[in-house]
């Protein structure tokens, strides 16, 4: 009888013969963190279409588009371990795109489930035509250490055994696996990938660190202070949407494998949205904190869109959302309008975080108004109220709070906890935005219209 093959048993191999150092499990989890930006954001993001990953115990990959390109395996536990597990932090904040059509939900990767043996410790590999790269994190507990692999005999070992356990455990998706490989024909081994991963991997890890400068310790004490609860923050988001993406998951699993009465399908799902809602707020705080703390970070590379096909989109979810609280959503969209210079998949989060900042705290029968013009040689997107027991346009004041730090803004009467203005204006204006606001025009965001000379 052959032995079973096991992705704890991938890992032991790949481990064995390496001179390598140990650390405990949070700094552990910060570089596979640190890893998957710099694999994603620096490599992964040049490569071509196609390809395929394999990833245990959720999906690593937390950029859309990384997921978009290419097919997925992925081998995840039935039922709900995670709440007993010290793994946890080690779990996606942003796993694949969900689709819910008549409550089923519908991944662009294949599910498979993950044995007990197989371990909890997180596991990546990625196969392109032109870039290939294996991570994981190995040992035992508080005595973990990260392994990137990209040399042909690893990456061989390492598929041949996957095609070994694909085969134990689903003959069809061992097929499909197979034939994923031979669709990529030949592949030019990146030998060199591990002297670029380490050294940019040691800048992500060391920029982390708040800025600290002995010289100018006086005069920059405020903005060292500032940087330093950006990243705070940005530690902080990461730790609450692990385990909100982790209940999302688990909600998945449950609707698509047990039966139950409507009652408590609904109230899943509804559960299900909240998590989605706070994982969405969360992430615009994470963007906002990563802004703020990044001075000398690349501007955003932005693209043409429609900005009306979007709003048309986003409506029927800002509508179903608002609508739990009482709320109506009035849009006013003209039809064929320019196209606009801004980057689609963070404006999108950004206008989902101001429709909750100008909804909080309004009263039940309220209606919020969106409104999208041309300007000039901008579109001009406003959005107004009309509160429920004036029945007149107005502005809510959304800034009755005082700021918390340079990112966020509380306030004690809605008990929100929201953007400030300052980092608002600043993350619109990443993506091509300028924000006004006042009280007899509403909340006001300008976009530069895309005209041939942007091409």
């Amino acid at each position: 009888m052959k032995s079973l093959i096991t992705i704890k048993k991938i890992q032991d191999l790949l481990l064995q013969g390496l001179n390598t150092s140990y650390v405990d499990d949070e700094t552990s989890r910060r570089m596979w963190w640190a890893s998957l930006e710099v694999i994603q954001k620096e490599f992964l993001s040049h490569t071509q279409e196609g390809g395929f990953w394999v990833a245990s115990p959720l999906p690593a990959l937390t950029d859309k588009k990384c997921l978009a390109k290419m097919q997925g395996w992925l081998w995840s536990p039935e039922g709900f371990p995670y709440f007993q597990m010290d793994n946890a932090g080690f779990l996606p904040v942003d796993h694949s795109i969900k689709i819910k059509e008549d409550s089923n939900f519908v991944r662009n990767y294949k599910v498979l489930n993950l044995n007990t043996k197989d371990g909890y410790e997180p596991f990546l590999i990625i196969i392109t035509t032109n870039f290939q790269c294996l991570l994981t994190i190995a040992g035992e507990k508080d005595e973990r250490t990260l392994l990137m692999r990209c040399d042909e005999s690893s990456l061989k070992t390492a598929i041949e055994l996957i095609d070994a356990k694909l085969n134990q455990e689903n003959f069809e998706e061992a097929i499909n696996f197979r034939n994923a490989i031979k669709n990529l024909g030949d592949l030019n081994i990146n030998n060199e990938f591990d002297k670029s991963f380490w050294p940019s991997l040691s800048i992500k890890l060391a920029n982390l660190i708040p800025k600290l400068s002995v010289q100018n310790a006086v005069k920059n004490d405020d903005k060292n202070d500032q940087l330093t609860e950006a990243k705070l923050l940005q530690a902080i988001s990461h730790e609450v949407r692990t385990p909100l993406a982790t209940i999302r998951t688990l909600i998945s699993s449950t609707l698509r494998k047990y039966n139950m009465d409507e009652s408590m399908r609904n109230r899943l799902i509804q559960i299900d949205n909240e998590c989605n809602e706070q994982i969405d707020r969360f992430g615009l705080i994470f963007n906002a904190a990563e802004l703020v703390s990044n001075d000398n970070s690349p501007p955003n590379q932005l693209a043409r869109i429609n900005l009306g096909e979007i709003l048309y989109k986003l409506s029927p979810v800002w509508s179903k959302q608002l609508k739990r609280r009482g709320i109506s959503i009035e849009t006013d969209i003209p039809k064929q309008l320019p196209e606009i210079l801004s980057d689609s998949e963070k404006l999108e989060l950004m206008l989902r975080g101001l429709i909750d900042k100008n909804t909080r705290g309004l009263r039940e029968g309220s209606t919020l108004i969106l409104e999208l013009r041309p300007a000039g040689q901008k579109l001009k997107l406003q959005l107004k109220v009309k509160k429920f027991d004036t029945g007149k346009n107005e502005i809510f004041n959304t800034e009755n709070g005082s700021d918390i730090g340079p990112v966020l803004n509380w306030n004690p009467q809605t008990g929100s906890l929201q953007l400030s203005q300052v980092a608002t204006q600043k993350l619109l204006a990443s993506l091509g935005g300028h924000v006004t606001q006042r009280r007899d025009t509403g909340l006001t965001v300008f976009f530069p219209i895309a005209d041939i000379d942007h091409i």
